[in-house]
């Protein structure tokens, strides 16, 4: 009993009882950062898949939705399969001009390190006039 009060006393092992009690929250933190980084990641594999399909769908002549869907799948590469649901293209009209939106749903788990946190949906939709 003496001897862990003069270690009390002096402060031995203080460091470490910080440390350990420390650890698990910038372990969290960092999880989180990455996890921050792979949900950008995929705004930005969305973005880009749709982006493809919107230039194609400008070209003469127009091609099919089947055409432009596999444009779509095929940008979306990077992606994982698994959580990305099927591109949906709509055809429209807008002031006399006809217009196509392409658009691609991700839904990515967020995976910490203690826990996992349901999925977030991710849609983006791109808007494409033809003339």
């Amino acid at each position: 009993m003496k001897r862990l009060a003069f270690a009390l006393r002096r402060g031995d092992g203080i460091a470490a009882v910080e440390f350990a009690l420390a650890l698990p929250l910038l372990v969290m933190l960092l999880a989180g950062i990455a996890q921050l980084g792979a949900l950008f990641a995929a705004n930005a594999g969305l973005q880009q898949a749709v982006g493809e399909g919107a230039r194609l769908a400008t070209i003469w002549p127009q091609p099919t939705d089947t055409v432009l869907i596999a444009r779509v799948r095929a940008a979306a590469n990077n992606l994982n399969s698994t959580y990305l649901d099927a591109p949906v293209v709509t055809h429209g009209t807008s002031n006399g001009v006809s217009y196509v939106d392409i658009s691609l749903t991700y839904r990515p788990p967020l995976k910490f390190v203690f826990f996992t946190v349901p999925a977030i949906t991710m849609t983006r939709t791109r808007r494409a006039y033809m003339n």
